[in-house]
């Protein structure tokens, strides 16, 4: 299968360098598949789940927010969050799911915009847990 240039780099520095057979990711569209050959273009990234495919083995990851660049066969993936899912603290996502339901019960006291920084903690914290737990089964 024919491989494409594939970078990964958040805030906390490179998180993959090197030719990859398959990128598939959540945009804000819905999710996106790269293989080698793809037009160029630019989107932003949703929240979900990453699936590298290189040298044929299959990595997975939580992906959230972010830019993915496909120009001239070179893919870049830049989110604001990556986590590969053998990295995951699973407890640490389960508590902060749990925080972010206990804040989500009480709405009455709280802002549209503490609603929804609410509501994408919890969000972010069930793709956490959801990469973290296919890992395991697999």
């Amino acid at each position: 299968m024919k491989s494409f240039h594939l970078s990964i780099v958040t805030p906390d520095g490179t998180q993959f360098d090197g030719e990859a057979e398959e990128l598939v990711v959540r945009t804000i569209s819905g999710d996106m598949g790269i293989m080698a050959g793809h037009i160029n273009c630019v989107t932003a990234l949703g929240m979900g789940k990453a699936l590298i495919v290189s040298d044929g083995k299959k990595r997975e990851a939580a992906c959230i927010g972010g830019i993915l660049s496909v120009i001239d066969g070179k893919v870049s993936l830049v989110p604001t969050t990556f986590e590969w899912a053998d990295a995951i603290d699973v407890k640490r996502a389960e508590a902060a799911e749990e925080k972010a339901r206990k804040m989500l019960d009480d709405k009455a006291h709280m802002t549209s915009v503490e609603q929804r920084l609410a509501e994408a903690r919890l969000k972010r914290a069930l793709v956490r847990k959801s990469v973290a737990s296919s890992t395991n089964t697999h």
